[in-house]
């Protein structure tokens, strides 16, 4: 998949705490950095800048300002049925380990 980071994407966590849960942007920074929300009520990632190789973009997008407040993501997620997909946990993939490494 190629990697579209735009305002509303939604995107998984791969590394950190969060990693699992599902985001959305709400706006870049530069190249290397974006701010996403989760929002904290709906999937516990709160806002924050992180870098952009510690998440990875699905398919899925909403319609929100660049900077949306956390109330306007969530009115978002609703409008597009999207908030069930969101509370769902997705279990990182540990890419280009052997199970040597793991250990």
């Amino acid at each position: 998949m190629v990697k579209v980071l735009d305002v509303g994407r939604v995107v998984v966590k791969v590394l950190g705490r969060e990693a699992g849960r599902k985001a959305v942007i709400v706006d870049i920074v530069d190249a290397n950095y974006v701010i996403i929300t989760g929002p904290k009520s709906l999937t516990g990632v709160k806002r924050r800048r992180v870098n952009v190789n510690h998440i990875e973009p699905t398919d899925k997008k909403i319609e929100i300002k660049r900077g949306a407040s956390d109330e306007e993501v969530l009115k978002a997620l609703e409008a597009a049925g999207l908030v069930e997909y969101m509370r769902e946990r997705v279990r990182p993939r540990l890419t280009g380990l052997t199970k040597a490494e793991v250990r």
